[in-house]
């Protein structure tokens, strides 16, 4: 007989936990006891729940294993909310734990009592609470089973107290059945051949490739199908690296902010081949003229992704690297030299740039390229977030974590670090800008106590750079709460930076080394380069360089508001 607690340790090691992120506080102490002298773990401490859920979520997207949260009941459980939905949106695997009064007090608002599960329940796979010690291990390993398998996602088991320290049995079940929960294992290959019938009389064939793809660690898969067929590849921000992004079939990315080619090509294709994507407004603009003149086929392994936003023609309920197999398997080269031609002329046409005169993103982003062969690089959110997916050359040695479905500010950072602690071995750059840096900021502390030689580029434009630029694009310039270095004194209308502008606060520099964390700051596009490669050399300290780029740079091209993939706007008016 051992106790609840016990058998959580115990569980944790059958499921081969070997990190842990975790907060303490009074309704957990009891795990956090049984915790104490466990060997080959890892328990993370970072400094707020927030925090801890994205770096567990940064965990499991660079090293595809399932993400272990363990946080105490109330405001320790809320907190893990924002990164509850972040997590659940962009499919990544993750338990959490979370703490919760004793069942004889549930109910009576006890003190740090929340119904979790209610709070939670839309926004992840499966949330439930431990009603009796005897169901403790049935439940965790189901949990697990949940978050890894099918579309993967967030399990959150909620613990009550009286339940941690009740004493039942030792084991710990190896398999699970799960009524009614029957995930797709394999594809149906009669669907295969019907697509591939399609797709054979395709004249302007495209593949849409979604994160599903880089959540199935289809990679390579997806490159050799790209490159057996000769069909050119345009990607979401999600699916961005699923195949080379300097390969001669990568078209870009598509989207609100996508290339002008990879738009253009979605608009004239005949067979739109998607595969691991959910077609959600960032990607289709207005959905009625989405791809006017294709027949869709559609990948997915969430049955309920397939004709929820754009109706397809031919539904294929798989994993994205069964499928890939499958296709790939049976596929041919098709003969359509005129669409490669036309695609490879937009290209050349409507290339993407911020190039000018002083530090630009682009110039950022490819100085990036160059040093880092290979990498994990997270983003925040905004246009740091659009200009990383813009100009990063993305493949299998370097990839990309971003929060997609949710947009999340603060992601970054702290993604960077659960990142960097999967991946000792690896360089780990966060592309953040100054709004969202400071949303997470204090884990910078945990970066520096782990020495985790994070690389933190911040792009300082002193605004809410997204938001700045469509008040300015479709609000005539009406910058409404979005200017960083505002203060009481200042005018209360204002369209424009000054030479009066405030300083900003804070000093990210001062900020760095008060953390003990080496901070640079690059206001000149010769010293770029060194600033990266300086930061490289660090090995147990994390390092801040602070780009001071334009203060109204847009990110082009941008589809407005409403508008249809090909009404793209492809360059600003001069600014006045």
């Amino acid at each position: 007989m051992i106790t609840g607690a016990e058998l959580f340790v115990k569980a944790l090691k059958a499921e081969q936990t070997n990190v842990l992120f975790a907060y303490p506080g009074g309704q957990t102490i009891d795990l956090f006891n049984a915790l104490f002298d466990v060997q080959n773990m890892d328990i993370i401490l970072p400094r707020h729940e927030q925090g801890l859920i994205h770096a567990a979520d940064g965990y499991a997207r660079s090293t595809g294993k399932t993400g272990v949260c363990l946080v105490t009941s109330g405001p320790g459980a809320t907190n893990l909310v924002t990164g509850i939905a972040t997590a659940n949106s962009d499919s990544v695997p993750l338990v959490c734990f979370t703490g919760q009064v004793s069942t004889r007090l549930i109910g009576n608002d006890a003190f740090q009592e929340v119904d979790t599960v209610g709070i939670v329940r839309n926004i992840c796979k499966y949330a439930v609470t431990v009603r009796s010690r005897e169901s403790l291990g049935e439940i965790i390993r189901k949990a697990f089973h949940i978050a890894g398998t099918g579309r993967p996602g967030v399990v959150v088991v909620d613990l009550p107290k009286d339940i941690q320290q009740a004493y039942g049995s030792d084991v710990y079940p190896e398999k699970i059945e799960i009524r009614g929960y029957k995930p797709v294992a394999s594809v149906h290959i009669g669907q295969i051949k019907k697509a591939l019938e399609i797709l054979n009389q395709a004249k302007r064939p495209l593949f849409l490739i979604g994160g599903g793809v880089n959540i199935s660690r289809a990679q390579a898969e997806m490159r050799r199908l790209a490159e057996k067929t000769g069909i050119p590849v345009v990607t979401t921000i999600m699916g961005k690296g699923a195949v080379p992004s300097d390969h001669k079939l990568y078209v870009g990315n598509l989207g609100i902010h996508g290339s002008a080619a990879a738009n253009s090509a979605v608009s004239q294709c005949d067979v739109l081949f998607s595969i691991g994507t959910r077609f959600n407004d960032r990607i289709t603009g207005k959905i009625e003229e989405f791809a006017p003149n294709a027949v869709i086929i559609h990948v997915d392994i969430d049955s309920a992704s397939i004709s929820r936003n754009i109706a397809v023609s031919i539904p294929i309920v798989a994993d994205a690297k069964s499928a890939i197999l499958a296709l790939t398997e049976r596929a041919v080269r098709l003969n359509i030299p005129e669409w490669t031609a036309l695609i490879d002329d937009w290209k050349k046409r409507w290339p993407i740039t911020t190039e000018g005169t002083g530090i630009t993103p682009e110039k950022i982003m490819k100085a990036v390229n160059r040093i880092f062969k290979k990498a994990v690089i997270a983003t925040d959110v905004g246009q740091n977030q659009l200009w990383a997916t813009q100009f990063l050359e993305l493949n299998e040695q370097k990839r990309l974590l971003t929060s997609g479905g949710q947009g999340t500010m603060g992601f970054g950072l702290p993604a960077g670090i659960g990142a960097k602690i999967g991946n000792p071995e690896t360089d780990v750059i966060v592309i953040t800008g100054d709004g969202g840096m400071q949303m997470n900021i204090q884990e910078l502390a945990t970066a520096m106590v782990y020495e985790l030689p994070v690389i933190i580029c911040i792009l300082n434009n002193g605004y809410l750079g997204n938001v700045r630029q469509w008040q300015e694009m479709f609000f005539d310039k009406r910058y409404s709460c979005v200017c960083m270095r505002r203060r009481r004194t200042c005018p209360s209308s204002c369209s424009a930076p000054g030479s009066n502008c405030p300083e900003y606060i804070p000093d990210f520099i001062k900020m760095a080394e008060s953390y003990g964390a080496e901070g640079i700051r690059v206001t000149a596009p010769e010293d770029i380069e060194p600033a990266l490669t300086r930061a490289q050399s660090s090995r147990k300290t994390p390092v801040i360089i602070e780009f001071l780029i334009g203060r109204e740079t847009d990110v082009l091209p941008i589809v407005p508001p409403g508008g249809t993939l090909s009404d793209m706007i492809l360059e600003m008016e001069e600014k006045k």
